[in-house]
């Protein structure tokens, strides 16, 4: 929506200039707020204990079976099926609850319309509901951490002392001194 505002300017003769601007305004429909809040409450459900509780449970359940090859097996679909009649469903039976009228089919229409707008963490979840590929990649992550293959930066981290050794030695007797 654009809207025009006039510009009035002096001309040094006495004279005032009147132009007319042009400049966007940028308003929030009804159906961007609505689907703020819907995000909102989104955020609030996975951070829940009990969402993560149902999650954390089901993978558990399967993370085994899970394997990082090129062929998938035949029983990652069941698996699948299962997450998503579990955890979507869970999902949308609270945001009926807070949202009276809700419905999960408009949302995912406004979902794809609003995919650059939404944080990364919960895109990722919300994706491994409608995307194989994004729900096979989470249980390889799971497994991976819980196998203790997961990405470990502490090994990175080196602590280099910017002072003298003599006052590092200072430094420590002072330390000690607290004690």
């Amino acid at each position: 929506m654009a809207a025009q505002k006039w510009v009035l300017t002096g001309t040094g003769d006495g004279m005032v200039e009147m132009e007319e601007d042009d400049y966007g305004v940028a308003l929030s429909s009804n159906a961007d707020t609505e689907f703020d809040r819907i995000i909102g409450h989104i955020e609030d459900i996975i951070m829940d204990d009990r969402f993560q509780w149902l999650q954390r449970t089901f993978m558990d359940k399967y993370y085994l079976e899970f394997e990082d090859t090129e062929e998938n097996k035949l029983s990652y679909t069941s698996i699948f099926s299962e997450y998503i009649d579990l955890l979507e469903k869970y999902i949308e039976q609270q945001l009926l609850e807070r949202i009276p009228g809700f419905s999960m089919g408009a949302f995912t229409t406004s979902l794809q319309q609003h995919k650059d707008e939404i944080a990364g963490d919960i895109f990722d979840m919300l994706l491994t509901f409608t995307d194989f590929i994004a729900f096979k990649e989470m249980f390889l992550d799971y497994r991976a951490e819980k196998e203790g293959r997961s990405l470990d930066l502490s090994s990175g981290l080196v602590v280099t002392s910017l002072s003298k050794s003599s006052s590092s030695t200072s430094s420590l007797n002072n330390f000690r001194h607290f004690q």
